[in-house]
């Protein structure tokens, strides 16, 4: 099995390399330090299980995973941050991430989140998740992954035609998916849509 560390401060992945290879010998292990060295890994190799740091170069926030997340649907993404406020938690779940750890989290703590997801389960913190309101993060869950990218798109500020030129697609398809993803966020026009991404930090 695979699995990949997205960090850029190697003495934390060299730390947590030496406690994944103590618990999991059967993994061969894999780094990255930025967004495109993480995608370049995620392209080339079968990886199992990622896991993403929010504030790598190239990541801006949340924005890379919401990249991992579209381009990559099927592989578990394990967010560590070393910020384990609730709202980032409950953003790192709405997002599509399977397991929230604390980048203090003791070695035990780790076994246990990826144990959980290897098995197709989910781990955050219930505290954090007890009183999880419906937000825009979570909205961004009901697009489609063609949705998700036209998304990052008009929060990059990109027009329709620059997007249908991108995707090769129409341009009146491009407006019937703007269509359907303002209806679906709950949004009213694409600058509500930038502000509401900014504050997300998608950007």
């Amino acid at each position: 099995m695979n699995l990949l560390i997205a960090d850029d401060h190697p003495l934390f992945r060299d730390a947590l390399a030496t406690t994944l290879s103590q618990h999991f010998p059967e993994f061969t292990l894999l780094q990255s330090e930025d967004l495109q060295s993480t995608l370049n890994q995620l392209h080339s190799s079968d990886i199992d299980l990622l896991l993403l740091d929010l504030n790598m170069p190239g990541s801006d926030g949340f924005n890379g995973l919401v990249q991992i997340r579209s381009d990559y649907p099927a592989v578990p993404v394990v967010v560590v941050s070393g910020s384990d406020r609730s709202a980032v938690i409950q953003q790192a779940s709405a997002l599509g991430a399977s397991g929230f750890l604390s980048k203090t989290a003791k070695p035990a703590e780790i076994v246990q989140c990826l144990q959980a997801v290897l098995a197709g389960e989910q781990w955050f913190n219930p505290e954090a998740m007890a009183e999880m309101e419906e937000t825009l993060a979570e909205r961004l869950s009901r697009l489609t992954a063609q949705q998700l990218r036209i998304f990052q798109m008009i929060a990059r500020g990109m027009l329709n035609k620059q997007i249908a030129f991108d995707l090769d697609i129409t341009e009146p398809t491009v407006k019937s998916h703007v269509t359907a993803i303002l209806r679906k966020l709950e949004l009213r026009d694409r600058k509500q849509l930038i502000r509401e991404a900014q504050v997300l930090s998608l950007l």
